[in-house]
């Protein structure tokens, strides 16, 4: 019966629209047309659906399965693992060997002074963590105003009641009451929108003008921590202006507020180095990582902890004692194996150089295919992360309608083409993030099929008269 269930694409349609409650999906429209596909194997960049269609992953599932798929190595870990120790857990001092040495292997890689790895499951409940973290600090400083957190527009944090309110984009807060009210958010480095006409120093000394008037509207004393990726993600694929962390972060010591890395996309290669950070000079004392930690075999998050707040965390226990906060999979071991294992298989096969140089090739195809194109207002990213935004005129910009969904219909058009990119929220854009492995025969393909698609709709909206 489940072979006969299995073998019927449209039977596998009807069940998942029947019975799946998707994440992000207008649930309405899947009710009515179900799943655009259904995949059902993967090798590499490739993945396959029911009907046995091919498709080159652009996105790397949701930015995270950076070392490709149908790994071998990995999945042979994964059951040696389970094999000698399914599960155990961290509560109570508990431990086991693999999370112990997962922890060691990052600190030994994370930026100088990390010191300590509270393991979780996604990169939502690591952010979460860290907030908690932030409040507890600050209460055993005798500091218990300082609980409000910055973030940035646009910026994607995760989808909890706290990371929702954190991520400044407004369809996580749509009929969720979010964010809480100690949640504020400051401008984005958005230089399409926020900084037209202004050089790096003009637009920097801005973004920084801007956050220091929201400490001080707040109250420096009630501002606990400010948390960015450092490149911003699902909010556009935004790079900031040269001096950006370094004079944002200057304010931040000015004023004693924590400095929290979102590295759940940046980290483990992506920018072509271990940790975003480091590449942007981003100097945090918490730092978030998730998705590429396994490439999404298994799942997992780390807050790596500084030493400056592992002391304070410490001498909480005096005051409050057992610390309590961790979930049932924290510090599960077979995720812990496919981490030790995914990390040595990015030093072995030197991916860090690989990504540096597809990277290259990535962002320079981009560049050639989209930066002339009459519907294209910026081509960003850096190394194996980019995006193409489209706007209905340029210098200055002007956005399209929503209501025409242009990125989603980009989407539709790369996807009939045998591509998949991801249309980023609250923007007309198209966003890039491709398993380490692809190829630069993979990439020409993927540009080409999304070049086309662009054209196609470019075509649809000047017969509909909403372009010209």
């Amino acid at each position: 019966m489940t072979d006969s269930v299995q073998m019927d694409p449209e039977t596998l349609s009807s069940i998942d629209r029947r019975f799946a409650f998707h994440p992000f999906t207008a649930l309405g429209e899947h009710m009515r047309s179900g799943p655009p596909m259904m995949i059902t194997s993967g090798k590499g960049c490739r993945l396959q659906d029911d009907q046995g269609r091919g498709y080159i992953d652009a996105m790397a599932g949701l930015w995270c399965v950076n070392l490709g798929y149908g790994r071998e190595d990995l999945a042979a870990t994964m059951k040696e693992q389970a094999e000698d120790l399914a599960y155990w857990h961290a509560f109570s001092s508990m431990g086991s060997d693999k999370p112990a040495l997962l922890a060691r292997r990052l600190i030994e890689l994370a930026p100088a002074g990390m010191s300590k790895v509270f393991f979780g499951n996604s990169g939502s409940d690591a952010n979460d963590t860290q907030i908690k973290l932030v409040w507890y600090y600050n209460n055993v400083r005798g500091l218990p105003k300082k609980k409000k957190i910055i973030a940035r527009e646009r910026g994607y944090h995760g989808v909890t009641i706290m990371t929702g309110g954190v991520t400044g984009l407004p369809g996580l807060h749509a009929g969720f009451d979010l964010p809480l009210p100690f949640v504020k958010h400051t401008t984005a480095p958005r230089r399409l929108w926020e900084g037209q006409g202004l050089s790096d120093a003009e637009f920097t000394a801005r973004l920084a003008d801007d956050l220091e008037r929201l400490i001080e509207r707040e109250g420096p004393d009630t501002i606990g921590a400010m948390i960015m990726e450092p490149i911003m993600g699902a909010g556009g694929v935004i790079d900031p202006p040269e001096g950006y962390y370094q004079a944002i972060g200057e304010i931040l010591r000015r004023h004693d507020i924590l400095i929290i890395a979102d590295e759940v996309i940046c980290a483990f290669g992506r920018l072509g180095a271990m940790f975003g950070s480091e590449m942007v000079g981003l100097e945090p004392d918490l730092i978030t990582v998730a998705k590429g930690l396994t490439s999404a075999y298994f799942p997992l998050s780390g807050c790596i902890v500084s030493e400056k707040v592992w002391e304070v965390l410490v001498e909480g226990g005096e005051r409050y004692g057992v610390f309590g906060h961790g979930y049932t999979y924290s510090s599960h071991p077979i995720g812990a194996a496919v981490g030790l294992r995914n990390l040595e298989l990015i030093d072995e096969h030197a991916m860090l150089e690989t990504v540096a140089d597809r990277g290259a090739y990535l962002q320079k195809r981009l560049r050639a295919a989209f930066s002339d194109h009459p519907m294209v207002g910026e081509v960003r990213g850096q190394a194996l992360i980019g995006a193409v935004e489209y706007v209905r005129a340029k210098d200055p910009a002007v956005a399209f309608d929503p209501a025409l969904k242009v990125a989603p219909r980009i989407i539709s058009a790369a996807l009939r083409r045998g591509v998949i990119s991801r249309a980023l929220p609250n923007a007309d854009t198209t966003s890039f993030s491709p398993p380490f492995t692809i190829s630069e025969a993979e990439i020409d393909e993927v540009v080409a099929a999304m070049r086309d698609a662009v054209d196609e709709v470019m075509t649809e909206l000047i017969r509909a008269g909403e372009f010209e």
